[in-house]
């Protein structure tokens, strides 16, 4: 079942309505602008990257692979490493 509503403004002009509701939707749009966090690109690095980042030799970088320490992906037949978990690999390393 099906009502018809009928809203009534008075003492508005439909211009007026129109610029209020803008400003409204303004204010909101610059609120999420200011709160808005972009998603970051995951960034891969290489071994030798990764071993300058960690100031490890590659056969460590090789050893805490196979540990579980921290994971290699494989892209074709490249080696890279995640850069944000080679960052928490190192917080769990120090602590």
């Amino acid at each position: 079942m099906s009502e018809n509503t009928v809203t009534q403004v008075h003492n508005i002009s439909p211009l007026e309505l129109k610029e209020y509701i803008l400003e409204d939707f303004r204010e909101e749009l610059k609120l999420l602008a200011k709160n808005f966090q972009p998603v970051k690109p995951t960034e891969y690095i290489t071994r030798q990257e990764a071993r300058k980042l960690l100031k490890v030799s590659l056969a460590t970088l090789s050893e805490w692979n196979k540990k579980g320490i921290i994971k290699p992906y494989r892209l074709g037949n490249l080696i890279r490493y995640k850069r944000a978990e080679l960052d928490q690999a190192l917080i769990k390393i120090n602590h």
